[in-house]
């Protein structure tokens, strides 16, 4: 079992503990709710139940046994349609960006590619880096690495975040070699 995925066993066990009712019950309770959309669910469970925006998520996820996250689902998408999808429209400029990051990425090793809804997730035994657009005109490269100093291109990122440092990236050129010996640093301490 991976990381995220006792993570979110064990937030689903606190959840029953503070709301008295079992993950059958919570179900149950959605489906005879006559609700359908995501966000119509989720209002109704912090209503009912008193949860927290982000416990009443995770239980709209379980019911509908989703991530929340995967953008490659039972729909066949594959990675590189993801990815065109994500680099689309007025993100498309962004593409080549992207590009040249991945081709410096798969110098470091193996490594898994998780495609989400706006980013992709790179993983080794843990997740070492996310690439995705920062804005339509700025690709954001996460990484988690630990032990470095920030700097104004090595941004620290707020303590519970996804990844503890990013780079914002507005031109290929920027795909360097300090930023590729960032990328090496996450990589060797994911696993």
């Amino acid at each position: 079992m991976s990381s995220l995925d006792r993570a979110r066993e064990t937030q689903l066990n606190n959840i029953q503990k503070k709301t008295g009712r079992s993950l059958a019950e919570v179900r149950e309770l959605i489906q005879n709710s006559g609700l359908t959309k995501h966000g119509e669910i989720r209002s109704m469970l912090m209503q009912e139940l008193g949860l927290g925006y982000g416990d009443a998520n995770s239980l709209v996820h379980f019911a509908q046994e989703s991530d929340g996250q995967s953008a490659a689902d039972a729909s066949g998408a594959t990675t590189n349609d993801v990815v065109d999808e994500i680099y689309s429209g007025p993100k498309a400029a962004l593409r080549p960006i992207h590009d040249r990051l991945m081709e410096e990425i798969n110098k470091l090793g193996s490594f898994e590619i998780a495609p989400k809804k706006g980013y992709l997730s790179l993983r080794r035994k843990k997740q070492f880096a996310t690439i995705g657009p920062g804005t339509k005109s700025r690709v954001d490269v996460g990484l988690n690495m630990k032990g470095l100093e920030a700097t104004p291109r090595l941004l620290m990122e707020l303590p519970g975040s996804m990844c503890q440092y990013k780079v914002k990236i507005t031109d290929v050129f920027e795909v360097d070699d300090e930023l590729v010996a960032w990328l090496r640093t996450a990589y060797d301490s994911s696993g």
